[in-house]
């Protein structure tokens, strides 16, 4: 397999991710340093991670994952995405109202983390499946979704700044739409 191909299937994997960091961005008060770092790392190592745990596993579980990581991962993210919109339709426009939950910290950020690099897991079964060397792959899926994950957080921000509780809205069903595209393109390839 050349490096174009695993860049081009990093790409793929990290169009989650991308989606999820431009959603948590708009929510963000402040797009901080630590922020930007934290999301980006994580995902760039669960990503990474994901295929080479599916590549191992990829001779006894692959029956077992196969039937389940598409409904994880819509669960997972249908729920936060509904939170979102719940926490954008409650919030008040002024400063005194609540602070908002950073999605960069605690559960959040380990939740986006899996729910976002699941689909990761089949890719590392078939590498596995086709016989092709795990290290190369996971170092470049992880450092593309990494870096696609600091440009859609500016992003975010950009269009949280302009356009207020409509885009975390927005950012909410997005999350949403992305849980359903992987249980549906799921269900449409079984």
């Amino acid at each position: 397999m050349s490096i174009a191909e695993i860049i081009l299937i990093a790409i793929g994997l990290a169009m989650d991710a991308f989606a999820v960091a431009v959603a948590c961005s708009i929510t963000l008060k402040c797009l901080s340093f630590r922020c930007v770092f934290r999301l980006a790392f994580h995902f760039g190592l669960f990503q990474a991670m994901m295929p080479v745990i599916g590549w191992f596993a990829s001779y006894s579980a692959h029956k077992y994952i196969a039937a389940w990581d598409h409904w994880i991962a819509f669960g997972l993210l249908a729920f936060i995405g509904g939170k979102a919109i719940c926490g954008a339709l409650k919030a008040k426009d002024d400063d005194e109202g609540p602070k908002k939950k950073d999605p960069t910290r605690g559960m959040s950020l380990v939740v986006f983390s899996v729910a976002t690099s699941i689909d990761a897991l089949a890719v590392g079964i078939s590498l596995a499946a086709i016989e092709v060397d795990i290290v190369t792959p996971a170092i470049i899926i992880g450092v593309v979704t990494a870096f696609l994950t600091i440009v859609g957080m500016f992003i975010g921000k950009r269009l949280g700044g302009k356009f207020g509780q409509k885009v975390e809205i927005l950012g909410g069903l997005i999350l949403i739409g992305i849980g359903i595209k992987i249980l549906v393109s799921h269900m449409l390839l079984s």
